[in-house]
């Protein structure tokens, strides 16, 4: 996300950020912003080399094609081979063509560049070194790329092995901005959305708490604290769990939070929460890992009281199609990757745009969607803008 606008207007972040939101995205924090997107790019443009990919575009051809002749695993590599096509093509480095079939083709129109990553991890390094948690995974997963699409080895069994616990725990946390921003975003909302009075709140997908931190901070700072008389944090699994379990009861002991198991492709009630029973139902970057969202929302939907609301902090694909460069890592994921999929609003899975995202919520049951800020109108000013808090109600 360059500070100077994509339309040309020089830095347009004061009209098109709203002011609560705006301090968030800073000089520095764009400076990493603009510093992760491209030390992906060049792991990718690795992966796309230590997978047999470069040889198998030398001429013209399809994706599962090529996947063939590299001796990938389609089921595993379609999605990420399609993302690190689209990525390689909006870098100008292959070039993409309409096949007489109609299908997509791509090919290699001159030599790939030799980049390296490692330059821009030092530059990243001086700037903030707080962000190299991002850094860490990105690099595990660009390892892992040749193994995992062949199918030798499957995405969760190796970025989420116990000996990495530690790398995510320094991922998912408030001290690392490149994640932090989805939880500030997403406290910030949740804060100006809930009304006075008695909150129940059931936080779904929990991780290892830094989300559950920010909100309470948030709420805790501006007043709101005391009236939370029920705080439900859950995930699946139990790892996670335990760790966020030990971190929030010590630091919030005063507030009355409970822990449980959750799964969010299950009826809620086997989690243990009774319908009618919350005022908010809060996730960071959970929902578009539901592999049925119309269900999920269902079970929101029902676990919400009269006129709660629903708050989910995402990363919001700005354009359909657009690669994202955090799809580098979780597209290996078959839990990110595996979806039921609706034409009209959950067309892929994974991240979706402002305007899926309002519909599956209109469709499921919801009203007064909104999206904050509003990529909508941002986007156009800033097509790299990705984080916002999708806000709605039980209709």
């Amino acid at each position: 996300m360059p500070i100077a606008s994509h339309r040309g207007r020089g830095d347009e972040r004061a009209a098109v950020i709203p002011s609560e939101f705006l301090p968030l995205f800073d000089d520095a924090f764009v400076r990493s912003c603009d510093l992760i997107e491209e030390y992906v790019a060049r792991l990718a443009l690795d992966a796309f080399r230590s997978t047999g990919l470069e040889q198998a575009f030398v001429e013209e051809t399809t994706a599962d094609e090529a996947i063939t002749r590299a001796g990938l695993a389609p089921a595993v590599a379609r999605v990420p081979v399609a993302w690190l096509l689209r990525l390689l093509e909006s870098r100008g480095w292959i070039e993409r063509a309409a096949g007489s079939d109609g299908d997509e083709r791509y090919r290699i129109a001159q030599r790939l560049p030799l980049l390296d990553p490692n330059e821009v991890a030092d530059q990243q390094a001086a700037h903030d070194p707080r962000c190299l948690p991002a850094y860490r995974i990105s690099a595990l997963a660009a390892a892992h790329y040749p193994t995992i699409l062949r199918g030798d080895e499957t995405g969760e069994e190796t970025l989420f092995a116990p000996e990495r616990l530690g790398v995510w725990a320094e991922y998912f946390c408030n001290a690392n901005p490149l994640y932090a921003i989805a939880n500030s975003i997403g406290a910030i909302a949740a804060e100006r959305t809930l009304a006075k009075g008695a909150i129940a709140v059931l936080e779904i997908g929990g991780g290892l708490g830094s989300a559950c931190e920010a909100l309470l901070e948030r709420l805790n700072g501006m007043g709101h604290g005391a009236d939370i008389y029920s705080y439900r944090f859950t995930d699946i699994v139990p790892g996670f769990l335990r760790r966020a379990k030990k971190t929030l009861a010590a630091r919030f002991s005063d507030q009355r939070i409970t822990f449980g198991m959750l799964d969010i492709d299950r009826p809620f009630a086997e989690g243990g929460v009774a319908p009618g029973t919350c005022s908010l139902v809060y996730g960071v970057n959970t929902l578009h890992v539901a592999r049925d969202l119309g269900f999920t929302l269902g079970e929101i939907r029902r676990a919400l009281a009269p006129g709660g609301a629903l708050v989910a902090a995402e990363c919001t694909r700005p354009f359909p199609g657009k690669p994202l460069h955090v799809e580098f890592v979780f597209n290996l994921l078959a839990s990110f990757r595996d979806a039921v999929l609706v034409a009209d609003w959950r067309p892929n899975a994974g991240f979706l745009t402002p305007e899926q995202w309002t519909l599956a919520l209109e469709t499921n049951g919801f009203s007064d969607v909104e999206i904050v800020p509003d990529i909508a109108a941002i986007r156009e000013a800033y097509p790299q803008f990705v984080v916002a808090t999708i806000v709605a109600r039980r209709a």
